[in-house]
């Protein structure tokens, strides 16, 4: 059991509503499996993503914060979700 004030499966929900918005998609067409490149996300949609995970998240869990090192190592929606899932654990 988790310490995380969200479920893996509201950070999947997030993540892919999030970038929906940003892509001008429907969520249910953003596959977790695919990678960003697959979804027509360019690093300026990633760097758009990461703001704005950061900006839902932070008043739910305090301050939030992604690196842009971490943030380079991210090709899939999952690897996505589960960065954000383990550091809300931590």
């Amino acid at each position: 059991m988790s310490d995380s004030p969200l479920s893996r499966d509201a950070v999947t929900e997030l993540v892919k509503t999030q970038l929906a918005e940003i892509l001008e998609k429907s969520p249910s067409d953003i596959d977790v499996s695919a990678t960003f490149a697959a979804l027509g996300a360019d690093s300026l949609a990633l760097i758009e993503l990461v703001e704005a995970i950061e900006e839902q998240l932070t008043p739910i869990v305090g301050e939030f914060h992604i690196d842009d090192e971490d943030l380079e190592g991210l090709t899939t929606v999952q690897e996505a979700v589960d960065y954000v899932t383990a550091k809300l654990a931590a």
